[in-house]
């Protein structure tokens, strides 16, 4: 039987020195959450180290050629969207091929000397260390700051320590596969228009026109890559950028971020965006400094109406009336000591070994070592460890 242990945040420096064993397994306290309602831990803002697309096959390319520029509508609050034309000819991605963290490490390989630190003799020629705690998507992370109020979604983790850096990947969980399998046509056909409201107000060009008669190709994508810290933790991270924002002349203000919504008629409806959308979209654009949000109101048959920009750093603020209202100082609070505690218990640097983080709703987060003959969750591909140790290549003009 697995000996669990739980583990106070006070204790993380008494555990650094508490190399685990594979048959045990240690938790982390996720409750009482007002535990975590003290003074905000300092979140660096978020610096742009890089970008790069992915294309219509998939495929990594270190450039910008699929960047999409915001196009506002003339008038915001009489637009005439429909969600849900070209829904059957959606050219889909194909969920079945696990990419893991592999477009991340692809820009890793090709940047390496933005990890290099600089010394007072010259860059330090390490090739090997990357001088950073943490990798992962945004996406997790946006996962882990919702997390002390989320209470339907659990989620799975794989963390693997590998020359100092501690990565992280999120896998599906049984009851997020179970629930994919259960969707409904008509579910399946309104987690489609998001990217359908993209295509009404993005083109190629600064000065273009959108394009809406073509079928909606989710494998295309364009993403930064952020450097930040969030108290003694330095990260790196990436995720998908909707498109750059030429719009707002504030300088460091680039990126813009779409949503859709229903159209909010009843108290209960404000209520219910207040407490669940807007705290995850709140910490997805405040992870990576996205300053605005462009969210289109439709209607129950996929009708954009109106559009409404939410300033992100505005949206805690925008929670009155709102009865024990979630806290963004818990969030960070919460993920600072979490992080602490993956330092804490994944010491064995190894490519291979894995440890398995896992939580559900209303309980502790339980964090174990996988066997090292476990391949299941491995997903440091072999490329990245053998071309992590050798010079950064050339850039492709």
């Amino acid at each position: 039987m697995k000996r669990t242990r739980t583990v106070d945040y006070r204790e993380r420096e008494k555990l650094q020195a508490d190399k685990e064993t594979e048959n045990k397994s240690v938790s982390f306290r996720t409750h009482p959450i007002n535990r975590f309602d003290r003074k905000p831990p300092v979140f660096r803002k978020p610096n742009e180290i890089g970008n790069y697309s992915v294309d219509k096959n998939r495929l990594f390319k270190h450039n910008r050629s699929n960047m999409k520029y915001f196009i506002p509508p003339r008038n915001s609050n009489t637009v005439n969207f429909d969600l849900t034309i070209g829904y059957k000819e959606m050219i889909r991605k194909d969920e079945s091929r696990k990419e893991h963290l592999d477009y991340i490490l692809h820009w890793i390989l090709c940047n390496k000397s933005k990890f290099q630190l600089q010394t007072k003799d010259g860059i330090n020629p390490n090739n090997r260390d990357l001088h950073t705690d943490f990798i992962c998507w945004r996406g997790l992370l946006t996962k882990l700051l919702c997390t002390p109020y989320e209470n339907r979604d659990d989620w799975l983790i794989a963390i693997t320590k590998y020359n100092n850096t501690i990565y992280m990947c999120e896998f599906e969980t049984e009851q997020r596969k179970k629930n994919k399998a259960e969707m409904t046509e008509r579910q399946d056909e309104m987690s489609c228009w998001g990217w359908k409201f993209e295509q009404y107000v993005t083109a190629d060009k600064p000065d273009g026109t959108p394009v809406t008669t073509e079928p909606v190709n989710n494998n295309e994508e364009y993403s930064t890559v952020v450097r930040s810290r969030l108290e003694s933790h330095s990260l790196v991270f990436s995720g998908e950028v909707d498109a750059m924002d030429t719009t707002s002349g504030c300088e460091g203000c680039k990126y813009v971020e779409f949503k859709t919504n229903r159209e909010i008629e009843y108290n209960r409806q404000r209520q219910n965006f207040q407490r669940f959308k807007l705290i995850k979209w709140w910490a997805q654009s405040y992870l990576v400094g996205i300053p605005k949000i462009v969210c289109g109101y439709r209607d129950d048959n996929g009708i954009v109406h109106r559009l409404e920009t939410i300033n992100t750093l505005d949206i805690p603020n925008e929670l009155q009336g709102l009865r024990d209202p979630w806290k963004p100082n818990v969030s960070l609070n919460f993920l600072d000591q979490l992080l602490a505690f993956i330092k804490a218990n994944v010491t064995e640097d190894n490519p291979r070994l894995v440890y398995l983080m896992s939580w559900q709703p209303g309980r502790d987060i339980q964090l174990h070592k996988q066997p090292p003959i476990s391949e299941k969750y491995q997903f440091l591909p072999d490329w990245y460890i053998t071309n992590s140790q050798e010079e950064e290549p050339q850039r492709k003009k």
